[in-house]
């Protein structure tokens, strides 16, 4: 006799998420103590869905056509388990999760066309366009996060875009030889062109003033995202608002580590370090607007 297809439980679909999460403890930046217990599993959840796809994006044994195809699959499922009842795990507690918190489905789209863009894209042409890839890459993070926590405001959308903007570019800025081995290159060309400076340049870890005042331009504008964003810092619970001030603070504290390391990210990469996080800490305690 023939044993039936049984769909995995909401909850067994949750653990099976969790662990995807906790396998990856590492880089999860959320879902810890900053989110309550009870909107932990939503979190993992979310991590889940991403984390395969980037997973699909990264899959070398494909050609890009093909990992592309994965791409576009994994997000019709996504679309699909809104209004059917899907059998993968990860969409069973995805559609929980978009249910409970009313999370437009649009934002978790957002983010598998983030993945399809860092297959696509490996220069951008101006800041606009750099802008634009981490409308999809950052903003929808800080918005589902919001969600969460059960804010639906507009506004606080907004400002929590210029944070997760303004995240985003620090990293990039952090890390220009990393993303450089990859050959992935964040520096707008047009500002590339404006102070002078080039792509060989770059591949030959040129530090001279033309370098210098390109990379503060964009870290001056990135500080500007940052300032922007401040206020949703104390718009939200005090919970939440702890951690928004830390995050903050961080990509703050980084920023200034290459100012202070003279601009060279060649052979200074900037990182927070456990004294950094003490002082990030007592200042996330205390920040007012």
């Amino acid at each position: 006799m023939k044993k039936e297809k049984t769909e995995p439980s909401i909850e067994s679909a949750f653990n099976y998420c969790s662990k995807i999460a906790l396998e990856h403890y590492e880089n999860f930046p959320v879902g810890s103590w900053i989110v309550p217990r009870d909107k932990r599993k939503y979190v993992h959840a979310i991590y889940a869905f991403a984390r395969i796809a980037d997973d699909f994006a990264d899959e070398k044994r494909y050609r890009e056509e093909e990992r592309l195809q994965l791409l576009g699959d994994w997000e019709k499922k996504l679309r699909s388990c809104v209004y059917e009842n899907p059998e993968n795990p990860v969409f069973i507690a995805i559609k929980e999760t978009i249910r409970k918190f009313e999370i437009p489905v649009e934002l978790l789209g957002d983010l598998i066309t983030a993945f399809k863009l860092d297959l696509i894209n490996k220069r951008y042409k101006s800041r606009k366009d750099l802008l634009s890839y981490c409308s999809y890459s950052a903003n929808p993070v800080g918005r589902i996060v919001l969600y969460l926590f059960g804010y639906k405001d507009h506004e606080l959308h907004r400002l929590s875009d210029f944070i997760c903007t303004a995240l985003q570019l620090t990293n990039f800025w952090q890390d220009i030889s990393i993303d450089l081995e990859k050959d992935r290159i964040y520096l707008p060309a047009e500002d590339m062109e404006q102070f002078g400076y080039n792509e060989k340049d770059l591949r030959s870890h040129i530090l001279n003033s033309a370098f210098i005042n390109l990379l503060k331009s964009e870290t001056d504008f990135t500080k500007g995202l940052f300032k922007e964003g401040l206020p949703l810092c104390n718009s939200v619970s005090k919970r939440l608002s702890l951690e928004l001030k830390a995050v903050w603070s961080g990509g703050m504290k980084i920023l200034d580590k290459i100012e202070y390391n003279g601009y060279d990210v060649f052979n200074n990469r900037p990182v927070i370090n456990i004294f950094d996080k003490a002082k990030i800490l007592s200042q996330a305690l205390v920040m007012r607007h």
